[in-house]
Protein backbone atom coordinates (compact mmCIF):
# COMPACT_ATOMS: atom_id res chain seq x y z
CA UNK A 1 0.00 0.00 0.00
CA UNK A 2 0.87 3.27 -0.48
CA UNK A 3 -0.21 5.07 2.65
CA UNK A 4 -2.79 7.30 0.89
CA UNK A 5 -4.93 8.76 3.30
CA UNK A 6 -8.09 11.25 2.63
CA UNK A 7 -9.06 14.08 4.71
CA UNK A 8 -12.67 15.12 4.62
CA UNK A 9 -12.89 18.16 6.52
CA UNK A 10 -13.92 21.59 5.49
CA UNK A 11 -12.00 23.62 8.60
CA UNK A 12 -9.12 24.03 6.45
CA UNK A 13 -6.92 24.80 9.69
CA UNK A 14 -7.86 22.03 11.04
CA UNK A 15 -7.64 19.78 8.06
CA UNK A 16 -3.92 20.81 7.11
CA UNK A 17 -3.00 20.16 10.58
CA UNK A 18 -3.93 16.73 10.40
CA UNK A 19 -2.24 16.04 7.33
CA UNK A 20 1.33 17.51 8.92
CA UNK A 21 0.59 14.89 11.57
CA UNK A 22 -0.03 11.99 8.90
CA UNK A 23 3.10 13.27 6.89
CA UNK A 24 5.15 13.05 10.06
CA UNK A 25 3.74 9.73 10.33
CA UNK A 26 4.89 8.10 6.86
CA UNK A 27 1.50 9.07 5.48
CA UNK A 28 0.40 10.72 1.93
CA UNK A 29 -2.55 12.45 3.16
CA UNK A 30 -4.97 14.49 0.64
CA UNK A 31 -7.35 16.88 1.85
CA UNK A 32 -11.22 17.96 0.48
CA UNK A 33 -13.48 20.30 1.79
CA UNK A 34 -16.82 19.25 -0.45
CA UNK A 35 -18.47 16.17 0.79
CA UNK A 36 -19.56 16.12 -3.47
CA UNK A 37 -15.91 16.03 -4.53
CA UNK A 38 -15.53 12.81 -2.61
CA UNK A 39 -17.08 9.68 -3.78
CA UNK A 40 -15.25 10.15 -7.37
CA UNK A 41 -11.83 10.91 -5.75
CA UNK A 42 -12.59 7.53 -3.70
CA UNK A 43 -12.86 5.77 -7.29
CA UNK A 44 -10.37 6.96 -9.22
CA UNK A 45 -7.65 6.99 -6.61
CA UNK A 46 -8.43 4.18 -3.71
CA UNK A 47 -6.69 5.35 -0.17
CA UNK A 48 -5.49 3.40 2.20
CA UNK A 49 -7.95 4.90 4.71
CA UNK A 50 -10.78 7.82 4.82
CA UNK A 51 -11.00 10.08 7.87
CA UNK A 52 -14.51 11.41 7.19
CA UNK A 53 -16.19 14.79 8.97
CA UNK A 54 -19.83 14.55 9.53
CA UNK A 55 -20.91 17.66 8.64
CA UNK A 56 -19.99 18.93 5.29
CA UNK A 57 -20.49 21.30 2.50
CA UNK A 58 -22.54 19.78 -0.50
CA UNK A 59 -23.29 16.55 0.69
CA UNK A 60 -22.93 14.82 4.26
CA UNK A 61 -20.84 12.32 5.67
CA UNK A 62 -23.45 9.61 6.21
CA UNK A 63 -24.73 9.77 2.55
CA UNK A 64 -20.97 9.92 1.18
CA UNK A 65 -20.23 6.56 3.89
CA UNK A 66 -23.44 4.72 2.47
CA UNK A 67 -22.17 5.97 -1.38
CA UNK A 68 -18.64 4.67 -0.52
CA UNK A 69 -19.57 1.33 1.20
CA UNK A 70 -21.74 0.66 -2.14
CA UNK A 71 -18.59 -0.45 -3.85
CA UNK A 72 -15.26 -0.73 -1.51
CA UNK A 73 -14.58 -1.45 2.07
CA UNK A 74 -11.70 0.93 2.62
CA UNK A 75 -11.19 1.76 6.17
CA UNK A 76 -13.66 4.79 7.43
CA UNK A 77 -12.88 6.76 10.20
CA UNK A 78 -16.20 9.39 11.04
CA UNK A 79 -14.80 12.49 12.72
CA UNK A 80 -17.49 15.13 14.20
CA UNK A 81 -18.27 16.86 16.66
CA UNK A 82 -21.88 15.91 17.45
CA UNK A 83 -21.62 13.39 20.20
CA UNK A 84 -25.13 12.09 20.28
CA UNK A 85 -25.58 8.55 20.94
CA UNK A 86 -27.47 8.08 17.33
CA UNK A 87 -25.46 9.68 15.33
CA UNK A 88 -22.37 7.64 16.67
CA UNK A 89 -24.18 4.37 16.13
CA UNK A 90 -25.89 5.61 12.75
CA UNK A 91 -22.12 6.19 11.74
CA UNK A 92 -21.45 2.64 12.79
CA UNK A 93 -24.05 0.85 11.23
CA UNK A 94 -23.28 2.00 7.94
CA UNK A 95 -20.07 0.34 8.10
CA UNK A 96 -17.86 3.20 9.57
CA UNK A 97 -14.67 1.37 11.00
CA UNK A 98 -13.91 3.57 14.11
CA UNK A 99 -15.27 6.80 15.29
CA UNK A 100 -13.59 10.33 16.79
CA UNK A 101 -15.55 12.92 18.20
CA UNK A 102 -14.07 16.54 17.91
CA UNK A 103 -12.43 17.95 20.35
CA UNK A 104 -9.72 15.68 19.69
CA UNK A 105 -5.59 15.33 19.76
CA UNK A 106 -4.10 15.03 16.32
CA UNK A 107 -1.60 12.29 17.64
CA UNK A 108 -4.60 10.60 19.13
CA UNK A 109 -6.19 10.60 15.17
CA UNK A 110 -2.87 9.40 14.09
CA UNK A 111 -3.04 6.40 16.46
CA UNK A 112 -6.30 5.17 15.51
CA UNK A 113 -5.25 5.63 11.90
CA UNK A 114 -2.56 2.87 12.42
CA UNK A 115 -4.99 1.18 14.85
CA UNK A 116 -7.77 0.58 12.49
CA UNK A 117 -4.96 -0.32 9.34
CA UNK A 118 -3.51 -2.79 11.66
CA UNK A 119 -6.96 -4.29 12.21
CA UNK A 120 -7.97 -4.18 8.53
CA UNK A 121 -4.69 -5.71 6.76
CA UNK A 122 -4.99 -2.60 4.63
CA UNK A 123 -6.62 -3.90 1.78
CA UNK A 124 -4.37 -7.24 1.37
CA UNK A 125 -5.86 -10.37 1.04
CA UNK A 126 -7.32 -12.16 4.04
CA UNK A 127 -5.14 -14.66 6.17
CA UNK A 128 -6.49 -16.41 9.12
CA UNK A 129 -5.95 -19.74 11.20
CA UNK A 130 -5.71 -21.96 7.51
CA UNK A 131 -7.12 -19.51 5.78
CA UNK A 132 -6.01 -18.33 2.23
CA UNK A 133 -7.99 -16.42 0.04
CA UNK A 134 -7.08 -15.54 -3.69
CA UNK A 135 -9.59 -13.42 -4.82
CA UNK A 136 -8.47 -12.87 -8.87
CA UNK A 137 -9.18 -16.05 -9.21
CA UNK A 138 -12.27 -17.13 -6.56
CA UNK A 139 -10.47 -19.51 -4.55
CA UNK A 140 -10.77 -20.37 -0.98
CA UNK A 141 -8.36 -23.07 0.63
CA UNK A 142 -8.53 -23.82 4.62
CA UNK A 143 -6.05 -26.11 5.68
CA UNK A 144 -4.42 -26.85 2.21
CA UNK A 145 -7.95 -28.23 1.23
CA UNK A 146 -10.31 -26.30 -1.91
CA UNK A 147 -13.39 -25.23 -0.46
CA UNK A 148 -15.03 -25.28 -4.09
CA UNK A 149 -17.17 -22.32 -3.43
CA UNK A 150 -19.69 -20.37 -5.41
CA UNK A 151 -18.91 -16.41 -6.34
CA UNK A 152 -21.65 -15.34 -4.40
CA UNK A 153 -20.02 -17.38 -1.33
CA UNK A 154 -16.24 -16.44 -2.20
CA UNK A 155 -17.74 -12.86 -1.82
CA UNK A 156 -19.16 -13.21 1.11
CA UNK A 157 -16.27 -14.92 3.24
CA UNK A 158 -13.87 -12.64 1.97
CA UNK A 159 -15.78 -9.12 2.87
CA UNK A 160 -16.27 -11.04 6.43
CA UNK A 161 -12.44 -12.19 6.83
CA UNK A 162 -11.66 -8.88 5.53
CA UNK A 163 -12.88 -7.64 8.91
CA UNK A 164 -12.76 -9.92 11.63
CA UNK A 165 -15.04 -9.60 14.54
CA UNK A 166 -17.15 -6.46 12.87
CA UNK A 167 -20.80 -7.50 13.08
CA UNK A 168 -22.85 -7.43 9.35
CA UNK A 169 -26.40 -6.69 9.05
CA UNK A 170 -27.97 -8.87 6.39
CA UNK A 171 -28.59 -5.86 4.24
CA UNK A 172 -25.34 -4.20 4.60
CA UNK A 173 -23.50 -7.89 3.27
CA UNK A 174 -26.66 -7.89 0.26
CA UNK A 175 -25.27 -4.63 -0.53
CA UNK A 176 -21.82 -5.22 -0.95
CA UNK A 177 -21.85 -8.87 -2.77
CA UNK A 178 -24.72 -8.19 -5.30
CA UNK A 179 -23.41 -4.74 -7.08
CA UNK A 180 -26.66 -4.96 -9.35
CA UNK A 181 -28.78 -4.20 -6.81
CA UNK A 182 -31.05 -7.14 -7.61
CA UNK A 183 -33.81 -7.40 -5.12
CA UNK A 184 -33.04 -10.81 -2.68
CA UNK A 185 -34.79 -11.78 0.28
CA UNK A 186 -32.64 -11.22 3.48
CA UNK A 187 -32.75 -15.24 4.02
CA UNK A 188 -31.51 -15.73 0.87
CA UNK A 189 -27.83 -14.22 2.83
CA UNK A 190 -28.82 -16.49 5.81
CA UNK A 191 -29.29 -19.60 2.85
CA UNK A 192 -25.89 -18.55 1.54
CA UNK A 193 -24.29 -18.35 4.77
CA UNK A 194 -25.53 -21.93 5.75
CA UNK A 195 -23.81 -23.20 2.64
CA UNK A 196 -20.46 -21.97 3.67
CA UNK A 197 -20.57 -23.48 6.97
CA UNK A 198 -21.05 -26.71 5.68
CA UNK A 199 -17.98 -26.23 3.05
CA UNK A 200 -15.82 -25.29 5.96
CA UNK A 201 -17.47 -27.87 8.49
CA UNK A 202 -16.33 -30.33 5.41
CA UNK A 203 -12.83 -29.31 5.76
CA UNK A 204 -12.63 -28.57 9.73
CA UNK A 205 -15.46 -29.71 11.71
CA UNK A 206 -14.08 -27.96 14.61
CA UNK A 207 -13.39 -24.59 12.81
CA UNK A 208 -16.49 -22.32 13.21
CA UNK A 209 -15.18 -19.38 11.24
CA UNK A 210 -18.77 -17.68 10.75
CA UNK A 211 -20.88 -16.77 13.66
CA UNK A 212 -24.21 -15.35 13.78
CA UNK A 213 -25.30 -12.48 16.05
CA UNK A 214 -28.71 -12.95 17.12
CA UNK A 215 -30.98 -10.09 15.71
CA UNK A 216 -28.53 -8.53 14.07
CA UNK A 217 -26.11 -10.29 11.41
CA UNK A 218 -22.95 -12.10 11.13
CA UNK A 219 -19.07 -11.60 11.89
CA UNK A 220 -16.40 -13.42 10.78
CA UNK A 221 -14.09 -14.57 14.04
CA UNK A 222 -11.42 -17.09 13.76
Amino acid sequence: MDGKILIVEDEQRLAGILADYLRQAGFKPHCLADGRQVTPWVRDRRPELILLDLMLPGKDGIEICKEIRAFSDIPIIMVTARVEEIDRLLGLELGADDYICKPYSPREVVARVKAVLRRSGGQQTPHAQGLVLDEPGYRARLHGSDLDLTAVEFKLLHLLAAHPGRIYSREQLMERIYADRRIVSDRTIDSHVKKLRKKIAAVNPQQELIRSVYGVGYKFEP
